[in-house]
């Protein structure tokens, strides 16, 4: 085969290369967008609704597009002292849930990366099979502890709750990145001088920014989402969080204000959903490095 015959076969195969790529990517490109749409939906149609007044959602066919648009339902739940009073007792049990499992996790992980005691694999094993139970068979066991410690109708009972439900992952990602940080730092550090504690948070913590990055999204997610700890072990309305009490206030046996209800849900998850655009990658950061480190 001639020099010039072999030029244009390898071109001829590179385009053929290059139609198949467009071709592949092409279709990976339509299921993607299906997939896309098929998840977005109900956000659309929450803010659609938002923005009907409720004698215009009960027509039929529906109205797939708000055509005559209106902010009343955001004025009034912004106007609304009640939906103020979830907004700040969500944001106060998922901070301080936040807190307390990166506290507690960090402590915990340590410990079962670097002590070696009687019974650590059984508690490793622990927590590794709570992840397994739902949280539903929960409640009532842990209802009757808060129970007996006087902690039902407090936002106190909340935070304990939604750590209780991130911890378990939280410390077993957290052991993962101590396994990977090299003891030959503590033992350096240790020969200068310092302490333990002081080793861990000046040393080793930010080393683990990743990781902790990673439990307190996770933690403040839960949280912020709860709805089953929320509505169980809290009934006092003024304790009331963002997704029990909108279900309670907005959607009645007889009546239903769905205007309102996706209104103030739309309120709700927007600034979490603008928050978590910008820290998203810290979260897949940390599990991503997480889940590759002995």
């Amino acid at each position: 085969m001639s020099a010039v015959n072999r030029v244009r076969l390898i071109k001829t195969m590179r385009a053929e290369n290059k139609k198949a790529y467009r071709q592949n990517n092409g279709f990976l490109y339509v299921i993607l967008g299906v997939v896309l749409l098929f998840l977005l939906f109900p956000v659309y149609w929450i803010l659609v609704t938002s923005l009907h007044n409720n004698s215009e959602l009960m027509q039929l066919p529906p109205k797939w597009f708000p055509l005559h648009a209106t902010l009343a339902s955001y004025t009034e739940i912004l106007k609304s002292a009640v939906f103020l009073t979830f907004y700040k007792n969500t944001l106060l049990v998922a901070s301080g849930a936040t807190i307390l499992c990166i506290i507690v996790s960090i402590f915990a992980g340590y410990a079962l990366s670097r002590f070696q005691f009687k019974g650590s694999n059984l508690l490793t094993l622990l927590f590794l099979s709570a992840q397994m139970f739902p949280t539903v068979t929960l409640v009532i066991g842990l209802y009757s502890q808060y129970q007996a410690l006087h902690l039902l109708n407090t936002l106190y009972v909340l935070i304990l709750a939604s750590t209780s439900t991130s911890l378990p992952f939280s410390i077993m990602l957290m052991r993962t990145f101590f396994n990977g940080i090299s003891k030959e730092l503590e033992e350096a550090a240790e020969i200068d001088g310092a302490s333990r504690f002081k080793t861990l948070f000046m040393i080793i913590v930010p080393l683990s920014k990743p990781g902790i990055m990673a439990i307190g999204i996770y933690t403040f997610l839960i949280a912020w989402d709860d709805f089953l700890f929320g509505l169980t072990l809290v009934s006092d309305i003024g304790k009331r969080t963002l997704s029990p009490g909108l279900s309670l206030t907005y959607l009645g046996e007889y009546a239903a204000n769905w205007s309102g209800a996706t209104a103030a849900a739309a309120a709700a998850t927007l600034p979490l959903l603008i928050a978590f655009m910008f820290l998203q990658r810290y979260m897949v950061e940390g599990l991503t490095a997480g889940g590759v480190k002995e």
